[in-house]
């Protein structure tokens, strides 16, 4: 009987870490396809989205480096493993993070310059132009992205796509709310006709007060972005300063359970903060 006990203890523990890492392994080949997966989706649609022409896969192999070499090399010089994997946690989403800002940035940068180029055909129609001449126009002497955006246009146009399919593309790749006009009253002036010359004038001028309100409300809702910004960084700088001038009371933070149970409380309350920070300040116009 002790024979059996001896035997079958060790046994049942090996297949059970056994069992534990097929799991294990298991469970990771699905959570690594589907990241790949969703990766190399993102990266393929915004970048084409944004004109940028770089090999999805490559940029997966990096960041795949960097979620496994970053995170090691902070473990081995820190010795702290939930700095460790805060670390590839965070590299983990910050390709999406970079992906959101890279198309937020452009979407400015086409709202800014479109009611100039909206004045511009404007202009070209009034001479005795006709729309394309004056898109045209417009794909030679207006700067990115909006050149971009119209010369695709043209070129879909120049192959026999039809003016509603290519105007549903530009909006997909744009899908923003000053764009989406110009689409209304491009697609209304072919329907029914009208003045589009004076249509697109007024929608210059309208886009240009807007854009004027959008600054308002910005500057007067900045100190509070600020203020969200500094709140959420002070107790990461706090903790920072009193951890060189205290490490060992300090690390009981990061080396017990308690202290882990801190930690926690502080990032999901720091996370609470600035989201409800943010969404006080940001306004919907």
């Amino acid at each position: 009987m002790m024979n059996i006990l001896f035997w079958s203890i060790p046994t049942l523990f090996f297949v059970a870490v056994f069992m534990a890492a097929y799991v294990g392994v298991t469970k990771g080949r699905g959570f690594y396809g589907d990241y790949e997966a969703v990766f190399m989706d993102t990266a393929t649609v915004n970048m084409e989205d944004m004109f940028l022409f770089v090999d999805p896969r490559r940029l997966f192999m990096l960041n795949l480096m960097a979620i496994i070499i970053i995170p090691a090399v902070v473990w081995i010089i820190s010795g702290i493993f939930f700095l460790a994997l805060a670390i590839m946690v965070i590299l983990v989403v910050l390709p999406f993070q970079i992906y959101g800002t890279m198309r937020r940035r452009r979407y400015k940068a086409f709202e800014k310059i479109l009611p100039d180029a909206l004045t511009m055909v404007s202009g070209s129609l009034l001479a005795g132009a006709s729309l394309n001449m004056a898109i045209e126009s417009l794909v030679k002497e207006q700067p990115a992205p909006l050149n971009q955006e119209f010369l695709l246009f043209m070129r879909e146009q120049r192959v026999g796509v039809d003016f509603d399919t290519s105007m549903r593309n530009m909006e997909r790749r744009l899908p923003i709310q000053d764009f989406q006009m110009l689409a209304a009253a491009l697609r209304i002036s072919r329907e029914v006709g009208g003045n589009l010359a004076e249509t697109l004038d007024k929608l210059a001028d309208t886009l240009r007060r807007k854009a004027t309100m959008e600054g308002k409300i910005d500057a007067l809702t900045g100190q509070g972005v600020m203020q969200g910004y500094v709140m959420s960084a002070l107790p990461l700088l706090l903790g920072t300063m009193l951890y060189f001038l205290e490490p060992e009371a300090m690390g009981m933070l990061f080396t017990t359970p308690k202290g882990w149970a801190v930690l926690t409380i502080v990032f999901v309350m720091e996370v609470l903060g600035f989201f409800f920070i943010r969404k006080v300040t940001t306004i919907d116009v």
